[in-house]
């Protein structure tokens, strides 16, 4: 199940990507089962759980049944927003977790023997083809990178590892976009990894039943076509059970918390010379059995 946050004719609707068209749920709903139970947002729909699906599914079933096409809106006739706008929290984000990555951004010394974590905040979080700002009065190194996102999908403190994949809803795709300059003048990753818009998020948000394996997905990133990331999930140093575990010691994890899994190699620091976004530029992040994540650099 692929859902989205979408709008069309300017009022929002959550739905699900059905045969290249996405069925509005409310509107499914109400019609189908003369019920509105659906809360207005994903986020609060990943509360619901196992429920959240086992309803969804009674509304595919009954419309492959009847073949209605009175739910359905075409792709090109909605706008798709991120598929959570407002988390409770500030993203939750791995650096350096695939081993090439920390390489291209220092040395063999660089690869992290635990888990290293910053947070992106909450107002950064844009949509699949919204428009980054690129922060020019503050910032020439503006890079990319390219991240399988995870959504919690139930409340957890002191996960362990072989229970961690339970308190999970979802996978996402995430561009964590980072001002390098800031990055290594404030000596933290806050500043340069907070910049409005520059966590674009999407398009969909992925039920964890959909893929079989999240350690053999593909992860792409072309810039202006350019192919500059070409990586796989195989590849992390710590996997998904070791991070959520980690935060979780802690710290509460609830439902719709977000957090990004790293990037693989290719940004636009680990070139030489580097290659930073400028206005006009297109990103475009494609990671197996989730779809692609487009953005342009505001000019």
């Amino acid at each position: 199940m692929k859902f989205v946050s979408a709008t069309i004719h300017n009022e929002p609707f959550i739905g699900l990507l059905y045969e290249n068209k996405v069925i509005d749920l409310h509107k499914a709903e109400k019609d189908i089962f003369e019920i509105t139970s659906f809360p207005e947002t994903l986020f609060e729909c990943v509360a619901l759980g196992d429920k959240f699906i086992q309803d969804v599914q009674q509304i595919v079933d009954k419309i492959k049944e009847d073949g209605s096409e009175g739910y359905l809106y075409p792709l090109q006739d909605i706008k798709i927003n991120a598929p959570i706008t407002k988390p409770t929290k500030n993203i939750y984000c791995v650096g350096k977790n695939y081993r090439e990555h920390a390489i291209e951004m220092g040395s063999v010394e660089d690869i992290p023997k635990h888990v290293m974590l910053f947070s992106k905040s909450p107002t950064t979080i844009i949509g699949h083809d919204e428009e980054i700002d690129p922060h020019l009065h503050i910032t020439n190194e503006l890079d990319y990178e390219g991240e399988l996102a995870v959504v919690i999908g139930k409340k957890g403190k002191r996960i362990n590892e072989e229970d961690a994949m339970d308190y999970v809803f979802g996978y996402t795709i995430v561009n964590d976009v980072t001002a390098r300059n800031l990055q290594a003048q404030h000596k933290q990753f806050l500043l340069g990894k907070s910049l409005d818009t520059s966590c674009p998020m999407g398009p969909y948000l992925v039920h964890k039943s959909t893929i079989k394996n999240p350690y053999q997905l593909s992860i792409k990133t072309k810039v202006n076509d350019e192919l500059r990331q070409n990586g796989n999930t195989k590849d992390m140093i710590f996997s998904i059970e070791h991070i959520i575990s980690t935060i979780s010691q802690g710290t509460t994890l609830e439902p719709g918390d977000i957090i990004a899994t790293g990037t693989p190699s290719g940004v636009g620091k680990g070139f030489n010379p580097p290659k930073f976004l400028t206005p006009g530029d297109i990103v475009e992040i494609e990671i197996e059995e989730i779809g692609i994540l487009k953005n342009k650099i505001m000019v």
